[in-house]
């Protein structure tokens, strides 16, 4: 069997595992190219990511794997290529002619919100409570009425294991409590795909464990989820492919089994060395 052919087993295996019927892609890169002005970062990355399912992408520093997710949030653009959302392309629109049309901010914000991200830092508002900063965007973005958004950003905080943490500001938190604030934040605003850029980077590695935990759960309950990360482990347990990415390029995929049995002498010597 082809590593495509693989790739989909495992998928499908993962989706009938969460109750989700395998379709078409969640995510689908064509040919992704970004380059910022001579430094060429992604130099033509196709992938898809089923509904249901978990990606993760591992690879060294400057592979062009957060760049990657930023280009799926429109945190940049794209130099060449296309990036399909449940089937709609991302950025542009397609003409009658055949042409592509910019989107306006507010086509693009429309995207966007589909799209849940957790960055390396928790860029909470330092002010604000944990609840407020997770109220924040459904009262501000979505027009919510402060009492439903109260109401929703307790249950997305319970659901992160911080439910006796409401009241706590960024500063009294640790920061596996803050990440776990800025995952029930981005869960408030009820993405169908959450995009993770190495959520425990940042983190003292006593702390990693609580943040992973929470990521696991997600994927339990059927998140789409694309992630960052250089936690082997992680990737091992929880995804249903495994993206190895140097040079701004896909140099290896599959599903977990390959970290155990990688291919290419180029993983294999990543691996030596993150194990």
């Amino acid at each position: 069997m082809s590593d495509d052919n693989t790739t989909l087993a495992a998928q499908d295996t993962a989706a009938e595992r969460r109750g989700e019927r395998p379709g078409k892609p969640a995510v689908e890169a064509k040919q992704v190219h970004k380059a910022f002005g001579d430094l060429h970062v992604l130099k033509g990355i196709d992938m898809q990511v089923m509904p249901g399912t978990v990606t993760v992408i591992l690879g060294p520093s400057g592979s062009g794997k957060s760049t990657f997710l930023r280009l799926i949030n429109q945190l940049e653009t794209l130099t060449g290529g296309e990036i399909d959302v449940n089937g709609e392309m991302i950025g542009y629109k397609r003409l009658a002619d055949g042409t592509l049309q910019t989107l306006n901010d507010k086509e693009v914000a429309a995207q966007r919100s589909k799209l849940g991200m957790v960055f390396q830092k928790f860029n909470l508002f330092p002010h604000m409570t944990a609840l407020e900063n997770v109220m924040e965007a459904p009262v501000h973005v979505k027009k919510m009425p402060k009492a439903q958004a109260r109401e929703l950003a307790v249950k997305e905080l319970e659901r992160v294991g911080l439910g006796d943490r409401l009241d706590y500001y960024p500063g009294q938190l640790s920061g596996g409590q803050q990440q776990r604030v800025a995952i029930a934040r981005a869960l408030a605003m009820k993405p169908e795909i959450m995009l993770f850029d190495e959520p425990t980077s940042a983190l003292d590695p006593e702390l990693v464990g609580e943040v992973l935990a929470v990521m696991r759960q997600l994927a339990d309950e059927g998140m789409t989820m694309i992630v960052v990360t250089h936690e082997i482990g992680f990737a091992k347990e929880v995804a249903d492919q495994i993206v190895f990415m140097d040079g701004g390029v896909v140099v290896e995929q599959g599903g977990p089994e390959i970290i155990d049995n990688p291919k290419e002498p180029r993983f294999k010597d990543f691996l030596q060395h993150v194990l």
